[in-house]
């Protein structure tokens, strides 16, 4: 699955606020909450993050899992990409397909800019994008 590629790593607490998602326009597209809640811009839930890795759909089906050594592996524990300390997102074939960028843009793989985020530490954006909002190639 294409949009599994960006993950969060979830073993920081960013505190006491949503934290916004949003595309190019700067149109908000979602939050994250403290919880690790996954929430669209209508604030309806979308999924979870679980302080083990642990991600899942607003259902509570497990829909994948992001280890601490910044692999993304689908419900299946297959390794579907990875997130590099420095934001780089690749595929399982360690092909880079993102970034998350420090100064909070999100961009492909050919550094279109295609969202940005606010407040959000960028290995939580990280997982939000690639399970819940965005598509990469």
């Amino acid at each position: 699955m294409k949009q599994l590629l960006f993950i969060l790593s979830i073993f920081i607490c960013v505190g006491g606020f949503s934290q916004t998602i949003q595309n190019a326009n700067y149109g908000t597209v979602g939050y994250i909450k403290e919880d690790g809640t996954i929430q669209n811009q209508n604030y309806g839930t979308m999924g979870y993050i679980k302080k083990d890795g642990t991600v899942q759909n607003e259902n509570y089906g497990t829909i994948g899992y992001i280890k601490a050594d910044g692999s993304v592996q689908n419900p299946n524990y297959g390794t579907i990409g990875y997130i590099k300390e420095d934001g780089t997102i690749q595929n399982q074939n360690y092909a880079t397909i993102g970034y998350v960028k420090k100064d909070g843009s999100i961009q492909n793989q050919n550094y279109t800019t295609i969202g940005y985020y606010k407040n959000v530490n960028k290995n939580w954006v990280a997982g939000a994008v690639f399970f819940f909002f965005f598509r990469l190639n």
